[in-house]
């Protein structure tokens, strides 16, 4: 049974109350659909250039953001590492979106199948790995770590699974989310890929915890910053059988809740600066719009004109823009039409 050994240092516990706060700020404000869309786009992008680039891929972010935008047919393997993480983001999105996958074997199979689709041998693809394999130092080329044997990487797999699966109501999710992080880094399950599906593996697990900013945010750019930090922090040096019983998760945890944090400044940050564009900016009489709906969940032209003295074409103009910025949407028709706010 796999018992994890860490403690809730001062540090730790400071930065999961902060993450908290930032999450209950950040779910709180309204920002237009256009705004939260592009800044998709752009997390994705980020997500995949850094989760990539940590790997060892060379491209630079902007060559990643013209492959993501024309999809080229004929590409290097370089190029295809990029396309098949943004499409397993992509597709992540919309499953979470819907409803939030749960933590299972076969989501981890699909997933590392995605990015490395094309990649490896078919026998390598969407299966836990059938060989012996080893962690080299990507500087000298040294081995550092050598992970659990073959035989033993489903038990284990399923041994983190069953923990996560069983502790997430008593357990803090931000806790659980990084010890499953490591402890799958160490196990090393596949015979590649296994850190980028760790990666997007955390961010479901993020997401079906409550951390509904998955969307806009990219943890994987904090650690590609530093990528020797990462690896010290993330990884172990030596034997797995040697190191099991004294594996502590603690100064993982701490780091990666700072990344978090890192990111959601960043993101807290970023918000206000892309919703002031001359297409999005909202007047005056568009928040009042906009509160009247949010204290009485609906709102007419009627109840429009106890706001506002604007003329009915202005007002129709009014509705209008934040019908196109989808913030809210349309219900019933002629006389009987009312106007919601839209969830996303």
């Amino acid at each position: 049974m796999f018992t994890p050994s860490y403690t809730i240092t001062n540090r730790l516990l400071a930065n999961i109350k902060r993450i908290n706060s930032l999450i209950t700020k950040l779910n709180s404000r309204r920002f237009p659909h256009v705004v939260l869309m592009e800044l998709e786009r752009t997390a994705r992008a980020i997500s995949t250039y850094a989760s990539t680039s940590i790997e060892g891929n060379t491209l630079p972010l902007t060559e990643v953001k013209k492959i993501l935008k024309s999809k080229p047919v004929h590409i290097r393997a370089s190029e295809q590492e990029v396309l098949n993480y943004n499409e397993a983001l992509e597709t992540l999105n919309e499953q979470i979106g819907k409803n939030p996958p749960v933590l299972s074997l076969n989501l981890l199979l699909s997933i590392q199948k995605k990015v490395i689709h094309t990649l490896l041998p078919v026998s390598d693809i969407g299966r836990l790995r059938q060989k012996s394999v080893v962690v080299n130092d990507p500087r000298t080329g040294q081995v550092v770590f050598i992970p659990p044997n073959v035989k033993d990487v489903q038990p284990l797999m399923e041994d983190l699974i069953t923990f996560i699966n069983t502790n997430h109501n008593t357990i803090d999710p931000l806790i659980l989310a990084g010890i499953f992080h490591k402890q799958m880094v160490i196990i090393h399950p596949f015979m590649d890929g296994n850190g980028r599906t760790t990666r997007l593996v955390t961010k479901v697990l993020l997401a079906a915890m409550g951390l509904n900013t998955f969307n806009l945010f990219s943890f994987e750019n904090y650690y590609n910053k530093n990528v020797t930090k990462y690896f010290q922090t993330v990884g172990e040096y030596g034997d797995y059988y040697e190191l099991k019983d004294k594996i502590n998760f603690t100064s993982w945890l701490e780091y990666f809740t700072e990344g978090i944090i890192d990111e959601l400044l960043r993101v807290q940050e970023l918000l206000p600066k892309a919703s002031h564009t001359p297409q999005t900016e909202l007047q005056p009489h568009h928040l009042a719009i906009l509160e009247y709906i949010q204290k009485n969940g609906y709102i007419t032209d009627r109840g429009y004109t106890r706001l506002t003295d604007r003329a009915k074409a202005t007002r129709t103009l009014d509705f209008q823009k934040l019908l196109k910025l989808q913030i809210i949407g349309r219900k019933g028709k002629g006389k009987a039409t009312y106007y919601i706010l839209k969830k996303y």
